[in-house]
């Protein structure tokens, strides 16, 4: 059974990055046809995806975000990491990671990770 789990602050300062950190448990990063997503959630927009890394460590960003993301990973201990730059009180969200499967879709969320921008 696959298992992702966010974990990071809960509270951001404006202008500071936030980073977020998604361990995964029952299966590798590295394993083929797999992407690892980063998908947040706010009550004025709803579900918006961020982007994602693949198996091979290749990155893909939303258009509207990729100037403030960066998704990195740490192989030797099966995470992959979330950092959006320069935030705002419109980047509080629920963030979650998730993973897709190529060809078939979104298979395993993580439960989600509260984030507060605020002063």
């Amino acid at each position: 059974q696959v298992q992702l789990q966010e974990s990071g602050p809960g509270l951001v300062k404006p202008s500071e990055t936030l980073s977020l950190t998604c361990t995964v448990t029952g299966g590798s990063i590295t394993a083929g046809s797999y992407f690892w997503n980063w998908i947040r959630h706010t009550p004025g927009k709803g579900l918006e995806w961020m982007g994602f890394i693949d198996y091979s460590g290749s990155t893909q960003y939303s258009p509207s975000l990729k100037s403030r993301t960066v998704i990195s990973r740490d192989t030797s201990k099966n995470r992959f990491t979330l950092q959006l730059s320069s935030v705002n009180p419109e980047d509080t969200a629920v963030y979650y990671c998730a993973r897709i499967v190529e060809g078939e879709g979104l298979d395993y969320w993580g439960q989600g990770a509260q984030v507060t921008v605020s002063s």
